[in-house]
């Protein structure tokens, strides 16, 4: 695909935190998600990144993406994914369990209200 090709994908843009590791640095970075495709991202973050650096994202609901960063401008870059991925997931809401702290849980509902002690 050329260039122009790249730019036809469909791409949701969103505003979501996530967690980057890049290869060659130790620990992980914390970078800003502007918008997501199912073959790549656009990212923002104040740290070195190269073109044609291997990296892996951690996206929500997703987990890990192994990509490459594509192209910088400033602080921004791009990272074309490895292998495609459901950009729908990112989206959704967090899955909750019983072992999820409360504090990150969806906030409660009309049919919760119930369970609530009067104190």
């Amino acid at each position: 695909m050329s260039d122009n090709d790249h730019r036809q994908i469909g791409r949701d843009s969103l505003f979501v935190l996530a967690d980057l590791r890049i290869d060659g640095m130790v620990g992980e970075q914390r970078i800003r998600v502007r918008n997501l495709s199912a073959g790549g991202l656009m990212a923002e973050g104040s740290f070195p990144v190269q073109r044609g650096q291997q990296i892996w994202i951690s996206l929500r609901n997703i987990g890990w993406v192994e990509g490459t960063v594509a192209w910088l401008q400033d602080n921004r870059f791009g990272i074309a994914f490895r292998e495609e991925i459901d950009p729908r997931l990112a989206r959704a809401p967090i899955v909750t369990g019983d072992s999820t702290p409360r504090y990150v849980r969806p906030p409660l509902g009309q049919h919760d209200i119930g369970e609530l002690r009067k104190i």
